[in-house]
């Protein structure tokens, strides 16, 4: 939030007050020359307006003369002439009756000037109060409000530097947080940090647009012929972009189904708009541009309350849309209301949008943050209920394996131990204390065994009542003094399997040997635990070779339990 206010900062000290102009204008008529119109200016036919603020003059037809006339205070010093925000198409500038230059997006009058404006220098031989002759050439589509301020070249070069200052600092903002997102998308493989990115890189461009932050500094001017295409297309891709990323974000299915097809349409129907207003054909031209506005201010309005409604019903992340979302929605419909001749005591408008994308993308990517940890904890607790045994708590078989296939590998060159664990005549204590009594007994074990062993040993849950331990960096004395303390361990819990036995565990210990398996050795201590069972249970057997019996001859486990 800090950096928010810091652009907010820089945006105060960007904007301001109107240098004296007066300002008049008039529609180009055949025949009209720069004489004519300065004629008719001093003899009180044009149009009177205010210069500092934002007025919208029609661009059909010829074109618009407009006059501007400085006032006292005079500036001793070379005069600079800015427009903004920059207007589309070219402006031709007179010298009293003389052509004296040609003001464009494409060809900005260099580095030091025109920072997201159109800038004319007048020298200082120039008459201080000498009239200004513009002519807005024509273009096609609806006009922007345009402003126009002259100032001093000290002084215009200082609102420039901050104005360039500002507006770096947020695309820099803005594009920083799009990569962030795009690279969470490319690690968590979730497109919601795909539309958000792709979201805040239009706003960024449509803005960049806008000012002409993209021809000047960043001198695109090859751009500017297709700008109006251009900006058309990103307003469009930045509401279908938008309307993906928060349904999926705000989770609308889960606390807003009913609004979430209407939010998905608009990511279908914004584009189809596009592709009408490129078509050849001028009737789908001229529905697309009639409905774009409409579905702007549809699409505002809806996502507001989708993100309300989910807000309401227990949507965390909603929040985060809202808080972000809201000042950028208000911005826009002041400036819309701004497009339309309201509200022109607010020239600061346009770069406060910049400053509420900067805003906006933070707050989202704080929410995006919030979602990546959210979604790595959901992942912890699913991969620990795969991974555990839902009673006991410890590894379960497969776990377990996958984990010991890791530690053997790992550990080569170091000695290694398995134990086999499993609880005697737990059959007989399910049989006459009942499966809850048992399952109770089972999670005493559990617990037993793991306060007992160090947390770097592998403990799981291998059947009914066997449990499974692997012990690395352990000799075969350490490994047989760790399986007697677990043996007294479990009898010392005092479960009572009747009112003859208590309940006890036998184990079998095999050492990792060359060449060995997880496989090999279980089947080891598997067989070092049947000779425990056989020599009175309640014990440690380690595996040795030259007692090995044949498997044929050995009763079944569950036999001596009963």
């Amino acid at each position: 939030m800090g950096v928010a206010w810091v652009l907010l900062c820089l945006c105060l000290s960007a904007a301001h007050a109107a240098v004296p102009l007066d300002g008049s204008w008039r529609e180009v008529r055949p025949g009209d020359t720069p004489a004519g119109v300065l004629k008719d200016y001093r003899q009180g036919l044009l149009i009177p307006f205010e210069p500092g603020l934002p007025h919208s003059f029609p661009r059909g037809g010829l074109g618009t003369w407009v006059v501007l006339r400085p006032q006292p205070p005079w500036v001793e010093e070379e005069r600079v002439l800015s427009i903004f925000p920059p207007a589309p198409g070219r402006i031709t500038v007179y010298d009293g009756k003389a052509l004296a230059g040609i003001l464009a997006l494409d060809s900005l009058p260099g580095a030091t000037l025109g920072h997201g404006r159109l800038a004319y220098r007048y020298p200082v031989s120039r008459p201080a109060a000498a009239p200004m002759l513009l002519k807005l050439e024509p273009v096609e589509g609806p006009s922007r409000p345009v402003s126009f301020h002259l100032e001093g070249l000290t002084a215009f070069l200082a609102h420039d530097a901050h104005w360039l200052t500002l507006f770096s600092a947020c695309f820099a903002v803005m594009l920083t947080m799009a990569l962030m997102a795009l690279c969470f998308a490319l690690m968590l493989r979730d497109n919601t940090f795909s539309w958000y990115a792709g979201y805040i890189f239009c706003y960024a461009l449509i803005q960049s647009l806008q000012t002409g932050f993209l021809f000047s500094p960043l001198e695109l001017g090859w751009l500017a012929p297709s700008a109006d295409l251009l900006e058309s297309a990103s307003v469009a891709l930045s509401v279908a972009f938008a309307a993906l990323f928060m349904a999926r974000f705000c989770e609308l299915q889960r606390f807003a189904p009913l609004l979430r097809a209407p939010v998905l349409a608009l990511a279908i129907g914004m584009p189809l708009l596009v592709l009408m207003r490129t078509s050849p054909v001028g009737l789908l031209v001229q529905v697309a541009q009639a409905l774009v506005d409409p579905l702007l201010i549809l699409a505002a309005l809806l996502m507001f309350v989708a993100a309300t409604v989910a807000a309401a019903h227990g949507s965390r992340h909603a929040w985060f849309f809202l808080i972000g979302w809201t000042p950028l929605l208000a911005l826009t419909a002041l400036s819309s209301a701004q497009t339309s001749g309201t509200l022109p005591g607010m020239p600061w408008l346009s770069d406060a949008s910049v400053v509420a994308g900067a805003f906006e993308a933070i707050v989202l990517s704080l929410g995006l943050g919030d979602r990546a940890l959210t979604m790595r904890r959901d992942r912890d607790l699913v991969r620990q209920l795969a991974d555990n045994d839902s009673l006991t708590g410890v590894l379960n078989r497969r776990a377990w394996s996958e984990a010991a296939e890791r530690m053997l590998e790992d550990s080569a060159g170091r000695p290694l131990a398995l134990l086999f664990l499993d609880l005697d005549r737990f059959k007989l204590l399910n049989d006459q204390q009942g499966h809850r009594a048992g399952d109770r007994a089972l999670v005493e074990v559990a617990e037993a065994l793991r306060a007992e062993l160090r947390p770097s040993d592998l403990l799981g849950r291998y059947g009914g009542e066997e449990f499974i331990a692997m012990l690395d960096g352990v000799v075969e004395e350490q490994a047989m003094q760790v399986a007697t303390r677990l043996c007294r361990r479990v009898h010392r819990l005092e479960i009572p399997v009747n009112a003859e036995f208590m309940l006890s565990v036998s184990i079998g210990v095999a050492m990792r040997v060359s060449g060995d398996t997880v496989e090999t050795l279980i089947e080891r201590a598997d067989q070092a635990m049947y000779q425990a069972k056989v020599n009175g249970r309640n014990q440690a057997r380690l595996f040795e070779r030259q007692r090995h019996l044949p498997t044929q001859a050995w009763p079944r486990v569950a036999e001596l339990d009963e």
